[in-house]
């Protein structure tokens, strides 16, 4: 009676097509997202979206230099850079031009 105790009916639940974790986006989408978000961070709120397009390249290229490297993530890791160093210079700009009006 307690013979199959502790032995399941299927020893391996993931199917052949499904051997990666499905907790967060992929590779590949994280380099699109990134260069969507590289892409608008030079007309909008480029303070913001160059990190964040930064971040997703560097994630979908898996955190390393080493290995092949997708295109939208390169993409996205240059361009985010570009537009971070972009918004932290036109910042620095604003800024000394002064309070006054004249």
């Amino acid at each position: 009676m307690m013979a199959s105790f502790g032995q399941g009916t299927r020893r391996h639940p993931r199917t052949r097509g499904r051997t990666w974790s499905r907790s967060g986006p992929d590779r590949a989408t994280l380099g699109i997202v990134g260069a969507i978000c590289a892409v608008a961070g030079f007309f909008v709120l480029g303070i913001v979206l160059g990190p964040v397009a930064m971040v997703c390249g560097w994630l979908a290229m898996g955190r390393s230099w080493a290995g092949s490297r997708s295109v939208p993530a390169l993409i996205a890791l240059v361009l985010g850079a570009i537009d971070t160093l972009l918004a932290v210079i036109w910042l620095a700009g604003a800024g000394a031009m002064g309070t006054g009006m004249f």
